[in-house]
């Protein structure tokens, strides 16, 4: 279970300058958002992607020793404008065209939300019909959807998540695990059984994880910290990891960068005292 970072944690910056700096702090694989990461391409509107930028991209990783273990695409796959959404999904399906020639195994990305969360059944009918199309074209290029569910987010929980992939059963798809995003003010308390649950709906389905931190503010709020920095079990999140998915990626976000070693040394310290048993 090797510890990767978020590419766009360091800033956007050249791909070159990327990959050189996982390198620096001892990351061996990246998740990259194309648009929220790189600078020297204007990655805003889809149509950028060749197969020689592609190249050039992994070549510029692979050079580093660095490798693109995951492609996050931050859309919103349900918009309610059909032009915008249809404009989303391009934008995704030309991931899905090119990861492969980024070495990356997968496309991640969570649902979108609404900001009043008033979601309807229309809008699960609009996703599920977004992910089929996506998990069609995904299939053709040879690559994995990755679909991580996200507080707030249409797909908030894993028990929705495991609903959507019963509803569209494909083995394309599978899922980036986050405990993080399913812990907030209603469930921290019993976060053992939030991360159980997690781990008992999906955990045969993982194929990433994300490691951050959460943390119960004096006023009742739960803030979001860098892993080892909140109270999330940790101890229980490695456990049940290396018990479903050994040797799946980790995926470390939401650290500053003069955070970023204490922070993967504490995961590593306690993902090894269950990846040697």
């Amino acid at each position: 279970m090797s510890i990767g970072v978020l590419a766009h944690l360091f800033g956007r910056l050249p791909y070159r300058e990327l990959a050189a700096k996982a390198r620096l702090y001892g990351f061996q694989h990246v998740q990259l958002a194309l648009w929220k990461a790189v600078s020297d391409v204007d990655f805003s509107q889809k149509g950028k992607l060749s197969p020689g930028l592609a190249m050039s991209i992994a070549e510029a990783f692979d050079k580093e020793k660095v490798h693109i273990s995951v492609l996050g695409c931050y859309l919103h796959f349900f918009d309610r404008d059909e032009a915008v959404r249809r404009n989303n999904v391009e934008r995704c399906k030309e991931l899905l065209r090119y990861a492969r020639l980024m070495g990356a195994p997968m496309v991640a990305f969570e649902t979108g939300s609404l900001p009043d969360r008033d979601y309807t059944e229309a809008d699960w009918q609009v996703m599920k019909r977004v992910l089929e199309e996506l998990a069609e074209e995904a299939e053709r290029w040879g690559v994995f959807i990755g679909l991580e569910a996200a507080n707030g987010h249409l797909i908030g929980t894993a028990e929705q998540l495991h609903a959507m992939l019963e509803e569209v059963p494909t083995s394309q798809i599978g899922v980036v695990l986050d405990p993080g995003n399913l812990l907030h003010e209603g469930n921290i308390a019993r976060q053992e059984a939030v991360i159980e649950e997690a781990f008992r709906l999906l955990g045969g389905r993982i194929i990433a994880c994300h490691a951050k931190d959460r943390l119960l503010q004096p006023d009742g709020n739960v803030i979001t910290k860098p892993a080892g920095l909140g109270q999330m079990d940790y101890n229980l999140y490695m456990k049940l990891l290396q018990q479903y998915k050994p040797e799946v990626h980790i995926i470390m976000e939401e650290a500053a960068e003069e955070q970023m070693a204490s922070c993967k040394s504490f995961i590593e310290q306690i993902r090894n005292q269950y990846s040697v048993l």
